[in-house]
């Protein structure tokens, strides 16, 4: 393309650092959303943030780790969801949650990265263990420690499941009624489900 800039070669001075890779996670965003993990190269990547391939490396490592941290600025909004449990009595917390879950599905600006996302680790074993570490360390740990419960792990887990399909039913493979349903209508009936995985008996 034309109007692309010249790939630089080497590190750029200190100034620049925060830019560049800034650039290269926007780049890398784009290129996993468009093409997926497979079809994903680090020098796709590169050309598209304008920086040559040794920058991507220099600032990220492997094709794998440039996945991980696009993935975690993107995924960042639902990694908030913990703080939708501690807002307000625990005999809400599932409404809470839902509402928050597909509140960040429902907004174009975080549902296109999501979408992404899931796409590459439904299609790509090594995407999906990078999105399951994510998942467990930075939001199902969290919901559970809020949890005063022996199974909290788990309980935290079904109700991601639940929301999780719900989310991949609706927004994903848009499986009707449910991709055209009343928000309002699928909370009122998931909340009780999650409510139950994460308090009930």
């Amino acid at each position: 393309m034309s109007g692309a800039p010249a790939r630089r070669r080497g590190r750029p001075p200190r100034t620049e650092s925060a830019d560049t890779r800034d650039r290269i996670l926007a780049a890398a965003r784009e290129e996993f959303s468009e093409r997926g993990y497979e079809k994903t190269s680090v020098r796709g990547i590169a050309k598209a943030a304008g920086v040559d391939s040794a920058l991507v490396h220099h600032y990220f490592g492997t094709k794998e780790q440039v996945f991980a941290a696009a993935i975690e600025v993107a995924f960042a909004p639902a990694l908030n969801a913990p703080d939708a449990l501690a807002d307000g009595p625990l005999d809400g917390v599932g409404e809470r949650l839902a509402r928050f879950i597909f509140g960040v599905w429902e907004n174009p600006t975080t549902r296109t990265p999501l979408l992404a996302i899931v796409r590459s680790a439904v299609n790509n074993e090594t995407a999906a263990a990078v999105f399951r570490r994510l998942i467990a360390s930075q939001l199902l740990r969290r919901i559970a420690a809020q949890l005063d419960l022996p199974d909290a792990e788990l309980r935290a887990e079904l109700a991601a499941a639940q929301l999780v399909g719900c989310a991949m039913l609706r927004y994903v493979i848009k499986v009707e009624p449910l991709a055209s349903a009343d928000l309002e209508q699928i909370i009122a009936r998931v909340a009780p489900v999650v409510q139950g995985h994460l308090t009930g008996a």
